[in-house]
């Protein structure tokens, strides 16, 4: 596969992981209970583990 495909698809799948990842947090926010510090660690904690299941994605969209 060119590389110029491996980089749209890989774009069009980081858009799709990213729009169920807010959902999912989103959702899982709902159930939280209603505490400052648990709310704070939780988006703080969606709000940088989303790049860790697209590395790989990424790494395989700059291969050579």
């Amino acid at each position: 596969m060119p590389p110029r495909a491996r980089r749209l698809v890989a774009s069009i799948a980081v858009l799709a992981f990213l729009t169920f990842w807010v959902w999912g947090a989103v959702t899982l926010s709902t159930r939280l209970p209603d505490n400052f510090l648990v709310e704070l660690l939780f988006y703080a904690l969606a709000g940088t583990c989303w790049g860790l299941p697209l590395i790989p994605l990424l790494k395989w969209a700059e291969r050579g």
